[in-house]
Order: C-alpha cells, then sequence, then structure tokens
C-alpha cells in the first residue's frame, strides 16, 4: 500500500503500525511522490492525507479515476463535517477517515480496501490439507493452528494464491518487503526455511533452484 502524509511524525507512526500488521507500505509527502510511486507500482490501497501541501488529494484521485486507475483509496482529514465526509465519498473515496483517528480502525479499514483490489484474493485459500484465512489471517494445517510472524503469513498469502505457480524471489521481496525494510541478501531464503519447519510434513513449499519457490501437494518429478 501507499500512505500519503506530509506530517513526518503522524506519517511515521501510522507507516509503523501497518507494518505491524503486516502490510507493506511505501511513504511519499506529497502528490508528486505519490504521482511517481502510482506510475510505477500497482498498490492494493492508497491513504491518503486530503490537505497536502501540493494540492487537495480530492482532486487528485479525481484525475486518476478519470485515467481509469481503480486503487482503492481512503482519505485521512481533520474536516469533519458531514459535507465533508459525502464531499469525500462523491468525488472519488472509496472511505474517509477522520483525524484524530484510532489506529487500529485504519489498519482494519485499510485491509478491508486491499480486499477490494482488482486482484482479489479469495477469503480462504487452500492447498492440500493447508487452509489460509486470508481475512482473519489465520492458518490451519490438517485442522491445526498455526502460528505465523506477519512476514510469514504475507509470503505464504502470495504463494498460496499463486497455488502450483512458482513465484520468483524478486516478485516475493516487492509484494511483501516495503522500501523501507532492510534487504538482506539472505532474509527471504531464512523466512522460508523456518516458514516449512512450521508447515511440517509432507513439504508443500518447494525450492525451484534459480528461480522461487512454489505451493504445491508435491513436487513436480524429477526430469
Amino acid at each position: 500500500m501507499l500512505l500519503v502524509e506530509d506530517d513526518a511524525n503522524l506519517r511515521f507512526g501510522v507507516a509503523a503500525a501497518l507494518r505491524a500488521a503486516g502490510l507493506a507500505v511505501d511513504e511519499a509527502v506529497d502528490l508528486p511522490q505519490a504521482d511517481e510511486a502510482l506510475f510505477v507500482t500497482a498498490y492494493d490501497c492508497v491513504v491518503f492525507d486530503r490537505m497536502l501541501p501540493t494540492g487537495d488529494a480530492v482532486e487528485y484521485v479525481e484525475e486518476l479515476r478519470r485515467s481509469g486507475r481503480a486503487v482503492p483509496v481512503l482519505f485521512l482529514t481533520a474536516r469533519d463535517t458531514v459535507a465533508d465526509r459525502v464531499e469525500g465519498f462523491a468525488r472519488s473515496g472509496d472511505d474517509y477517515l477522520v483525524k484524530p483517528f484510532a489506529v487500529p480502525e485504519l489498519v482494519a479499514r485499510v485491509r478491508s480496501l486491499c480486499r477490494r483490489a482488482p486482484a482479489l484474493t479469495p477469503p480462504v485459500l487452500r492447498v492440500g490439507d493447508l487452509e489460509i484465512d486470508t481475512a482473519r489471517r489465520r492458518v490451519r494445517r490438517g485442522g491445526v493452528l498455526l502460528t505465523l510472524t506477519s512476514r510469514e503469513f504475507a509470503v505464504l498469502e502470495v504463494l498460496a494464491d499463486r497455488a502450483d505457480q512458482v513465484v520468483s524471489r524478486a516478485e516475493l521481496v516487492e509484494r511483501c518487503w516495503d522500501e523501507m525494510a532492510e534487504h538482506r541478501s539472505n532474509v527471504l531464503e531464512v523466512l522460508v526455511s523456518q516458514l516449512r519447519r512450521k508447515l511440517g510434513a509432507p513439504p508443500l513449499l518447494h525450492t525451484v533452484r534459480g528461480t522461487g519457490y512454489r505451493l504445491a501437494v508435491a513436487e513436480d518429478p524429477a526430469p
């Protein structure tokens, strides 16, 4: 997701809370930065502070919609009248949250908007006896509840959504880590090793040498 907020302290706090909830967050401080980010990345959700130094985000989102971009948008604003909220919805916003707000509510709203994104993930993903509840963020194998970190869940969700397909290392890093993360060369390999151990036997998470990973009930037989 993309967070567009010019107040550095608020942006830092909100981004930290969203990352703690398992979301990959890119940040922008104004509309030109947001425009550049949206040009190069397909986000599942964008959170805009409505009044930015470079203009009203509502007007920018209207232009975004006219260009055919359907990314879900939530506006943050100190303007709290009913008329202001109605205007935000009428002018292409998907959700509207008044400052000050409770961070857990923002996280819940962002997750809801991400599920509306065009590449909609089913509410429950299944691979063999593995069940991933994407709404409740719960994973069970053979009916047994597994304890995963938020990053492990994110990687598993991407792999399960593309079950039986090879997902490249580069795509997993792009989807599950944000621009502020420390991208050590082995961070993905370490996480996959931990995830494979938690998933147990028989193995579901397979390494495709030189390419990436595949979540599947059984590996393809060796040629």
